[in-house]
């Protein structure tokens, strides 16, 4: 098994058990550990070797990872509203990822225009 492959797992069970930790202590620390970038940075890794660190690649890469940010950041509103609303988490979570799948429909449908491949 390769350490692109195993890495991404054990970081995600390390940020799970430090958000239960700092929850208890914290509550704005234990959200900025749970969004701090880990999936970017070894999304860009990977994305470096498979391709030798060509620039071009690396920098169309990192754009559709800036815009990709923009349906995450409207799943977490659409979160907030629904907290602020007194959604369960269940349904909660399902908004946030309906408002999600709307956004990243519309950056799919816009790829063209916006000179993404």
């Amino acid at each position: 098994m390769k350490t692109q492959d195993i890495l991404p797992v054990v970081l995600s069970i390390v940020v799970i058990i430090l958000v239960a930790v700092f929850e208890k202590h914290n509550r704005l620390f234990a959200a900025l550990t749970a969004t701090m970038p880990l999936g970017a940075p070894l999304a860009l890794w990977i994305v470096y070797s498979a391709n030798n660190g060509d620039k071009a690649v690396m920098s169309e890469f990192s754009l559709n990872l800036l815009l990709g940010l923009l349906p995450t950041l409207a799943f977490l509103v659409a979160v907030w509203f629904a907290a602020r609303a007194g959604m369960k988490l269940g349904p909660m979570i399902l908004t946030g990822y309906g408002v999600w799948g709307v956004g990243a429909a519309i950056l799919y449908l816009l790829r063209s225009t916006l000179g993404l491949r």
